[in-house]
C-alpha cells in the first residue's frame, strides 16, 4: 500500500534519522555548534524566528524530513514550533517553505542538515517535475541510482514519485511510498547468454514472477528492429515492451540517415522499430527509449511526433541544483534580520503536529 499523498505528512520514523550523531553535531558545519555552545555556556535566550527559502522556482520536498531532524535531534523540542509547505508544493523565488519558532539555543545546531535535505530533495524533486510536464503524456523512469551514492536512493526515489515519475529502479528508492523498483532485461544477463537477446528473455519470463512486467532491452547486436521482432515472435504476449538505448557514438543497422541527429536513440531508429512491431501484428509492445535524455531532448521528441511510450532517465536528474538558506528574522518578537532580509510570513504554510 502507498503511505504517501499529497497533503498528508511523512512521520518521522519513516526516515531511520541517525539520530544521536545528528543530534551530536556530527554533520552540522562547526560555527552552528559553537553558536550552539556559546548562547547556552552565556546563558542567552534568543526565541527566534528561522526562515526557510529558495531564490528560484522549484518544486520543495524534504520538508517532513527536514521537520523529523529537528524533532529528533533538537534539545527540548517539544518547545519549538515549525510551519511548513506540503511536499511536492510549487514555490516562488523568496517564498517562504517553513518555519521553526523557539529558542535558539536549543536547534542552532541543526540547520547544515535540515537545510541539505530540503536542497538536495527540491533539486531532484524540480528536475524531475520538468522532465515529466516536458514528456506529457508520456511517461517518465527514474533511472539515476547508479550515477550516485547508494545512500541518497531513498529521498531521491520519493522525490521523484512526488513529482510524477511513473517508476524507480530501486527498491530503496520506492520505500517511502511503498512500492518496488522496476527495470528491464539488462545488457548483462545477454550478455551471460552469450549475447543472445531471445535467449534471455526467455530465462527472464521462465524465472522472474509473471506480475514482473517483460521489458527487453534489444540494442545489443545494434540492430533494434531485429532483435525487437526476434523476442516478439517468441515471447509474444509475454512481451511488454522493448527498450531502446543505443549508445551515443554508434548508429543503429535500421537507420539510414546519415545526419547528426541519426546516432544513438534517433527519432529514426524510434519510428522504425514502431513501424516494424505494427507491420508484424505486435502494436501492444510499448517502447521505452533510454540513454542521455534530458528534458530538451524529450522536448525535441515530442514536437516531432516521436512514437515512444516512456522514457528512462538517468544522471540528468542529478544536474540541477537549487539551494535553499534559513535566516533568522525575528529575535524575541522584534523584527532582526541581515540587511537585505526580512521576515517574509507565508499563509500557505501548515503547522506540523
Amino acid at each position: 500500500m502507498v503511505r504517501w499523498k499529497k497533503g498528508v505528512r511523512l512521520k518521522p520514523g519513516v526516515f531511520k534519522l541517525p539520530v544521536r550523531k545528528i543530534a551530536s553535531g556530527w554533520y552540522s558545519d562547526k560555527y552552528f555548534l559553537r553558536t550552539r555552545d556559546v548562547l547556552k555556556k552565556d546563558r542567552r535566550r534568543a526565541d527566534v524566528i528561522m526562515q526557510v527559502f529558495a531564490r528560484e522556482l522549484a518544486v520543495v520536498c524534504g520538508l517532513d524530513e527536514a521537520a523529523a531532524v529537528i524533532k529528533l535531534c533538537a534539545d527540548r523540542s517539544k518547545n519549538l514550533k515549525i510551519r511548513a509547505l506540503f511536499d511536492g508544493e510549487r514555490v516562488k523565488p523568496w517564498e517562504t517553505v517553513m518555519t521553526i519558532e523557539g529558542n535558539y539555543a536549543n536547534f542552532a545546531h541543526l540547520e547544515t542538515v535540515y537545510l541539505g535535505i530540503i536542497s538536495r530533495r527540491s533539486s531532484v524533486a524540480t528536475a524531475v517535475d520538468e522532465v515529466v510536464r516536458a514528456a506529457h503524456p508520456k511517461q517518465v523512469l527514474f533511472f539515476p541510482a547508479r550515477f550516485d551514492h547508494y545512500s541518497v536512493q531513498t529521498g531521491d526515489g520519493y522525490a521523484a514519485f512526488i513529482s510524477g515519475a511513473l517508476g524507480v529502479s530501486t527498491d530503496a528508492n520506492a520505500a517511502w511510498w511503498g512500492a518496488k523498483g522496476i527495470g528491464t532485461v539488462p545488457h548483462g544477463l545477454i550478455a551471460a547468454y552469450n549475447g543472445d537477446t531471445v535467449r534471455a528473455c526467455l530465462a527472464f519470463v521462465k524465472h522472474v514472477p509473471k506480475s514482473v512486467n517483460c521489458v527487453a532491452l534489444v540494442d545489443f547486436e545494434n540492430d533494434c528492429v531485429k532483435t525487437s521482432l526476434d523476442v516478439a515472435r517468441v515471447l509474444e504476449k509475454r512481451l511488454w515492451a522493448v527498450r531502446l538505448d543505443t549508445s551515443g557514438d554508434l548508429r543503429d543497422k535500421s537507420v539510414k540517415g546519415r545526419g547528426p541527429d541519426s546516432f544513438g536513440v534517433c527519432p529514426e531508429l524510434v519510428r522504425n522499430v514502431r513501424r516494424a512491431l505494427d507491420r508484424n501484428g505486435f502494436r501492444w509492445v510499448k517502447i521505452v527509449v533510454s540513454g542521455g535524455f534530458n528534458k530538451e531532448r524529450i522536448l525535441n521528441f515530442r514536437r516531432r511526433n516521436v512514437p515512444f511510450d516512456m522514457v528512462g532517465v538517468g544522471s540528468a536528474f542529478l544536474r540541477k541544483h537549487i539551494d535553499f538558506t534559513a535566516d533568522v528574522v525575528v529575535v524575541n518578537r522584534k523584527p532582526c534580520a541581515k540587511v537585505g532580509r526580512r521576515y517574509r510570513p507565508n499563509p500557505r504554510l501548515k503547522f506540523v503536529a
